[in-house]
């Protein structure tokens, strides 16, 4: 698999490169996302991208964090100045979407999110009272049914992020209940995921930028 990261990276006509994670357990996964060039890493997982990111001066943007801030600013749930709590801690989603939510929006980081954020997570002690002082509560723990309607503060925003296959459906993190406390609710299917290919294919046209130009038509 290393070789055929070192073959992708060399190649000039590839712009962009995205692991499907998780790997097999026999395949290290930091190895793999270490391996992938920082310019090609259209999933912003390098370490390079994580720091660039984290300074305020991102790259790339991570997908499914940039299609949360992207799906709640779109539909009148502007993050600035409003109390988000992110349940879920992973380097896919949690941290990266916390960092964005907390920094300043600039020219140069146009997705920050000036929110006072709050991470939270299965250890987090009184979890339920957390998430109730949300504004905009976001789901993110990969669990079927974790969030429930007792979390949620009445009129809150709730995003779903979750993707867990129950019953041979696919379900998300938020209990279906939710919906009668919610401001609003995303749903799943059809909510996050749509928006995080939308923000993976504008990764790699910026790539594609970065790499060789500006990109015509």
């Amino acid at each position: 698999m290393l070789a055929l990261v070192a073959k992708l990276n060399a190649d000039p006509a590839v712009h962009g490169i995205l692991v499907q994670l998780p790997l097999p357990p026999q395949i290290r996964e930091e190895a793999v996302v270490h391996a992938i060039g920082s310019l090609k890493d259209v999933d912003a997982f390098h370490p390079e991208n994580v720091g660039l990111l984290t300074l305020g001066q991102p790259r790339y943007y991570p997908c499914t964090p940039h299609g949360c801030i992207e799906l709640l600013r779109r539909n009148g749930h502007d993050p600035a100045g409003r109390h988000v709590v992110v349940v879920g801690r992973s380097n896919i989603v949690g941290k990266p979407l916390a960092v964005m939510l907390m920094q300043k929006a600039t020219a140069a980081n146009p997705a920050g999110g000036d929110a006072t954020v709050t991470v939270a997570h299965t250890r987090t002690a009184n979890l339920a009272r957390v998430c109730r002082q949300a504004d905009i509560l976001i789901a993110a723990v990969g669990k079927a049914g974790f969030v429930t309607a007792d979390m949620v503060r009445p009129g809150a925003a709730v995003l779903d992020v979750g993707t867990n296959l129950s019953g041979g459906k696919l379900v998300g993190d938020v209990d279906p209940a939710v919906a009668a406390v919610a401001g609003a609710l995303s749903p799943v299917p059809g909510g996050v995921g749509p928006m995080t290919i939308t923000m993976l294919l504008a990764n790699t046209a910026r790539a594609a930028e970065l790499i060789g130009g500006p990109v015509s038509g």
